[in-house]
């Protein structure tokens, strides 16, 4: 029973005079107590004076008429027990979030939880509140006049309650699901009426000419879209529309309110739309809201991205290593040499084996009657079955799928096993650094010229660089349009890579490039004090900019025919942020690092020293030709080298090296990607560290699975054959050799499954 729940207030004893062998009755109804019904306490004392008092009842009278009169003016206080409260209409966070607010605004709540999904509300009043009757019910009216229906949940119901709550519930949700059959039926004829305005257009995409005329011109009649939205925001959508609309007026916005308003507001502009036409909207979109969608292909079919890195990973696969040919050249004869084993083996043990050793006759292999015959042919199919060819063919191949896969995965297309076996034994990595090194996104950080305005130096260099595609131009024509420069008509426009660019503007011709080239394409030259000014006036201006170290400094000169050199522009671009970890990497891996540039001395020596290549393998004022002479001298040397490139003028050498690596900088192919064995997709230059330790893990599987399949092999058909039966007697069972040649061949797969272990060196640089 539980204490508490009449509280009166208890008098000295000496003060309460009752008679023995008389009960103290005491009547209370639900009102006063919530959770029983009428309920009579009685308690009796014994004929010892004395007064037994259980510890749900105080008396604060002088006498019994007092007490009596004192238990109707007690007024119960809040106990711990939640109130529970049924609420409807909740379909989003938003209303949780406005339910909880509406309770929690009320003085007497100390805390409110509201589930959706149960569709209830869960609300303590404050300590130090009385408890007033009519406190769920108030808190339930205040929820309703908000929009979402209240009521308290009865709590402590008996089991036939409880079942008639239940069966009412049934009963309410099949009318609903009733009701909501007939409606779902209704949309789902308004969207296959709506859908199939679309039809022909599908059609006709897929090459099908049909669905003209008639019904169909019906369908795409605006007016007829128009009767169907009708009949969809006043049938199916209706309730949806009017929740949403009174949510609003409740200033309790929900689900519906949002979908009724986008709803509304469509058909409302295409009714706009349709009744106006010399508006020219081009609005009329009945059957959805969320216009048309307009898509413009930068590349169709074979030609997208996604198809070509399909196409690379196939192809991958598709080219064995040069390890692969020798396990295929083992598994060639394999099978002649087998067969011929098993030929032996039976000549041996029938004809010379069971004479020599009698003894063999006895195992279980000769059967009961130890005979010869069945001991030879058993040992014959042993060695027939326990041979596994599968292992030497799965042994490379598992392995360069996984490896090939996994790079591809991560971001590196590996060209085929052969790639892989060449990229595991790489030993010189060379470097280009416009792109490579720095981010090659660069910018003009200066202009300076002895005779012309800044601005003319830059507007010629814009026009001539206009249609290059080498990041250095393209820096040059985005600051011309930051300024809005107009730059002047061209022709007869050339580029040499790795030197720069030459057009002709008003009848002369204007080069843009390195200093010695531009200079050579005119008769005029400078005075050398000339070109030392522009240099002295070019690092003045430069030092007072914030540039820091971590930028590469290339400067490009403007030359016009007539005048020679007339200005110089100074380009920065900034060192990538896993340029030094990846050479400290590779050299930590042995591995040696050279540096090959086109650019001047000082940009390229600078560049060396941040990233921590040696100045004796810093390479500058390279052509492209230079390039590819230097990787062919590494190569003779005895070096396996790999060059990792982004742009045209490293295609050669990309071509030339063992392995060429190319960072795809932008989403189109160009002469580096397809140059290169390997291609880095997602421009990152920690991945050749990544690429060269994936490349060497696969090709440890591969050798550990050729290992494997050929330890197994030379193993296990001696011992099929019977090599252990004189001395050990024992011999294999044909069903054990089977089972051993699976599990070989399990092993080997198992084995190359295990790559996709392999973790990223990189993956807190990249």
């Amino acid at each position: 029973m539980a204490s508490n729940l009449l509280r009166l207030t208890l008098p000295p004893p000496s003060s309460l005079h009752i008679r023995p062998r008389k009960f103290l009755d005491v009547t209370y109804s639900k009102r006063c107590f919530p959770r029983q019904r009428h309920s009579r306490i009685r308690r009796h004392y014994s004929t010892t004076p004395g007064l037994l008092v259980s510890n749900s009842v105080q008396i604060s009278t002088q006498s019994f008429e007092s007490a009596e009169s004192s238990i109707e003016s007690v007024k119960p206080v809040a106990s711990d027990t939640p109130i529970l409260l049924d609420v409807s209409g909740m379909m989003c966070g938003g209303c949780v979030a406005r339910v909880k607010s509406v309770l929690m605004s009320d003085d007497r709540v100390a805390s409110a939880v509201v589930n959706m999904l149960t569709e209830t509300a869960a609300v303590r009043l404050k300590p130090e509140v009385e408890v007033i009757p009519d406190a769920a019910e108030s808190l339930a009216k205040r929820l309703t006049e908000s929009g979402f229906e209240a009521k308290r949940r009865v709590s402590g119901m008996g089991v036939a309650e409880n079942v008639k709550k239940w069966k009412e519930m049934v009963s309410k949700k099949e009318e609903l699901l009733v009701k909501s059959r007939n409606r779902v039926a209704f949309a789902w004829t308004l969207v296959a009426l709506c859908c199939g305005s679309h039809t022909s257009h599908i059609l006709h995409s897929l090459g099908i000419h049909i669905a003209h005329g008639g019904f169909w011109d019906l369908l795409h009649n605006s007016y007829v879209k128009g009767g169907l939205a009708v009949g969809a925001l006043l049938g199916p959508g209706r309730e949806l529309l009017f929740d949403g609309i009174k949510a609003f007026g409740k200033r309790s916005p929900n689900m519906n309110s949002l979908v009724g308003l986008g709803s509304m507001a469509a058909f409302s502009i295409s009714m706009i739309s349709l009744v106006n036409p010399e508006l020219e909207w081009d609005a009329s979109f009945f059957e959805e809201p969320d216009g048309p969608l307009r898509i413009e292909a930068t590349s169709t079919g074979s030609n997208s991205t996604i198809s070509k890195i399909v196409r690379m990973v196939e192809d991958a696969q598709g080219n064995a290593a040069p390890v692969q040919r020798l396990a295929d050249a083992i598994a060639g004869p394999f099978v002649y040499t087998i067969m011929s084993l098993s030929a032996v083996t039976f000549a041996f043990w029938y004809y010379v084996g069971s004479h020599i050793y009698p003894d063999v006759l006895l195992n279980d292999i000769a059967g009961p009657d130890g005979d010869p015959l069945a001991l030879s042919l058993k040992l014959a199919v042993d060695v027939l079955v326990v041979s596994c060819p599968c292992a030497l063919g799965l042994a490379t191949p598992t392995a360069i799928l996984i490896g090939t896969s996994l790079g591809a995965k991560r971001g590196y297309l590996i060209r085929g096993g052969d790639v892989l076996e060449r990229l595991a034994s790489i030993d010189c990595v060379a470097l280009d650094k416009t792109g490579t090194l720095t981010e090659g996104r660069p910018v003009v950080s200066g202009v300076v010229s002895l005779i012309y305005e800044e601005q003319e130096v830059l507007r010629l260099a814009a026009a001539v660089e206009k249609t290059a595609t080498h990041p250095i131009a393209k820096a040059i024509v985005n600051e011309a349009e930051t300024l809005n420069l107009e730059t002047p008509e061209t022709r007869g426009q050339l580029t040499e890579p790795g030197f720069g660019t030459l057009a002709e503007i008003d009848g002369r011709l204007v080069a843009v490039g390195a200093l010695e080239w531009v200079s050579n394409r005119f008769h005029k030259k400078n005075d050398s004090s000339d070109v030392v000014k522009l240099e002295s006036y070019l690092d003045h201006k430069l030092s007072n900019t914030s540039s820091t170290s971590r930028y590469s400094k290339t400067v490009v000169y403007v030359g016009r025919e007539g005048e020679g050199i007339i200005g110089a522009i100074a380009i920065s671009d900034c060192l990538r942020k896993d340029a030094e970890f990846t050479v400290a990497r590779l050299q930590e891996k042995g591995i040696k690092t050279v540096l090959l540039s086109g650019d001047r001395e000082g940009a390229v020596a600078t560049v060396a020293k941040n990233v921590g290549i040696e100045s004796e393998s810093t390479n500058y004022s390279l052509s492209p030709e230079k390039k590819f002479e230097f990787i062919s001298n590494l190569q003779s040397s005895g070096h396996r080298v790999a060059m990792v490139g982004d742009g045209i003028n490293d295609a050669p050498s990309l071509a030339q090296a063992d392995v060429g690596i190319a960072l795809k900088i932008e989403a189109q192919e160009n002469a580096a990607s397809n140059a290169a064995s390997v291609i880095l997709v997602r421009n990152k230059l920690s991945h050749v560290v990544d690429a060269l330790s994936l490349a060497q893990a696969t090709m440890s599987k591969v050798y550990q699975n050729l290992a494997w399949a050929i330890a197994y092999n030379v193993i296990s058909i001696p011992i099929a054959a019977g090599v252990l039966l004189p001395q050990y007697d024992f011999a294999m069972t044909p069903s054990l050799s089977g089972g051993l040649m699976a599990l070989s061949s399990i092993f080997v797969v198992s084995n190359s499954l295990l790559l996709q272990l392999h973790k990223s060196e990189t993956s807190g640089h990249s």
